[in-house]
């Protein structure tokens, strides 16, 4: 992990919400496991640029909308 690891801001949980999703019909469209969305939002899991992307498509933002340093 990066040296900023810590400090990543993460807002999956709250916009899969807004958007009416739960973890498993994200994780389908992401194709990922639920535990993986589940990782990604407990912040136990950096998604790799890949995911990352396949999720923003999915719920229509951007990645600075998920993740973002301080």
């Amino acid at each position: 992990m990066g040296k900023n690891h810590d400090r990543l801001r993460n807002n999956l949980q709250q916009i899969r919400k807004s958007r009416g999703l739960t973890q498993q019909q994200l994780s389908e469209s992401a194709d990922v496991s639920r535990k993986s969305i589940n990782a990604v939002e407990n912040g136990i899991y950096i998604p790799s640029t890949v995911l990352a992307l396949k999720i923003t498509k999915t719920l229509e933002c951007s990645v600075e909308d998920l993740f973002e340093l301080p």
